[in-house]
């Protein structure tokens, strides 16, 4: 968006972090932010306002601004089909129209009175079908041939923390059972320091290559990847990438999670929530032990039908996932600025 033109009036890391435990410790930085943000789009009202996803950031502020009287548009359906399914009362007041990228979440936001259309997910567009390998192994330096894993613990300063040692140890141990492995790690640029330092502590500094960002390319010259939930496993399944999903987070926090919302269905990745069964293994906190994490790894390597019979799926869905999504988005806006 700065590429764009746009002007960031707060660094957008402000708001990224997760979890109870975690949110609490930054809670009124952001909703100062918040407040502030209210107060100059009164006073400078716009013809229509956009929240981009962050649903517990934006959704408050749409509904302060739509009170009085400023059109919005939420971009990203909150995942009320997974867990706090209340948050449909806070999305109906909170917005003239959503835009849902996922094909299922329109007739769920009707049926409980909430304008919504499908706009497909602007990362199937972004992602060629057929990935080219060979090439993005070339443009990282890595080898022609030969197994490449790939390790995404996330891009949070806390995923960090919690998930890449158990990422490192994983590799250490997976190549404790094959030499041969080829370890790739995108690193966000704000994560460059904190990584290389895990890194050192892992023991595997000679053994796991830290690469600048380019995850994409990554995910593309990789042929499994050992990854955080989040939206980086649906961009490993356009990539038609097998993939173990992990996560793990301060134990109040998932204590939290665990029992003050009621979960809706058994999945927590993205793959397996659009296939609606668990195309791909999700090792959650105690369970995302280096051993399981190695384990559940190394058996892709070993089942080949059974990746062919992935990637069909991940094709599957990236067809079903691909629309002219900024076409889409303008004509649902323009519709709501009609109004």
């Amino acid at each position: 968006m700065l590429e764009r033109g746009f002007e960031s009036w707060w660094p957008q890391e402000k708001l990224a972090v997760r979890g109870y435990v975690e949110v609490l410790r930054h809670y009124a930085e952001i909703a100062r932010i918040r407040r502030q943000l209210k107060k100059r789009l009164l006073a400078d009202r716009p013809d229509v306002f956009i929240g981009v996803d962050a649903p517990d950031f934006n959704l408050g502020l749409e509904v302060g601004l739509r009170s009085h009287g400023i059109r919005t548009v939420h971009f990203v359906c909150p995942s009320i089909w997974a867990w706090r399914p209340g948050r449909i009362e806070k999305i109906r007041a909170a917005a003239d129209h959503v835009l849902c990228i996922f094909p299922f979440e329109p007739q769920l936001l009707v049926t409980q009175g909430v304008d919504a259309s499908y706009v497909g997910h602007p990362l199937a567009p972004v992602i060629p079908m057929q990935p080219d390998q060979s090439g993005a192994r070339a443009a990282l330096g890595l080898p022609a041939q030969g197994v490449v894993v790939a390790l995404l613990p996330g891009s949070r300063e806390a995923e960090w923390r919690y998930i890449a040692p158990r990422f490192f140890a994983a590799a250490r141990q997976m190549r404790a059972h094959d030499p041969s492995i080829t370890f790739v790690v995108p690193v966000p640029p704000a994560r460059q320091a904190q990584a290389r330092r895990l890194l050192d502590e892992s023991g595997m500094t000679e053994h796991i290559r830290l690469i600048d960002g380019r995850s994409h390319t990554v995910l593309a010259a990789c042929d499994v990847t050992l990854i955080a939930s989040g939206t980086a496993t649906l961009e490993a399944a356009l990539f038609k990438r097998p993939m173990v999903i992990a996560y793990a987070m301060p134990a109040l926090s998932y204590y939290l999670m665990q029992t003050l919302y009621r979960q809706l269905q058994p999945w927590i990745g993205l793959p397996n929530i659009l296939c609606r069964e668990f195309v791909v293994p999700e090792l959650i906190q105690q369970e995302a032990s280096p051993e399981a994490l190695a384990r559940a790894t190394l058996a892709w390597l070993n089942a080949p039908a059974k990746v062919s019979a992935l990637q069909e799926r991940f094709s599957a869905m990236h067809e079903q996932l691909l629309r002219d999504t900024p076409t889409v988005c303008a004509d649902a806006i323009e519709k709501v600025l009609r109004r």
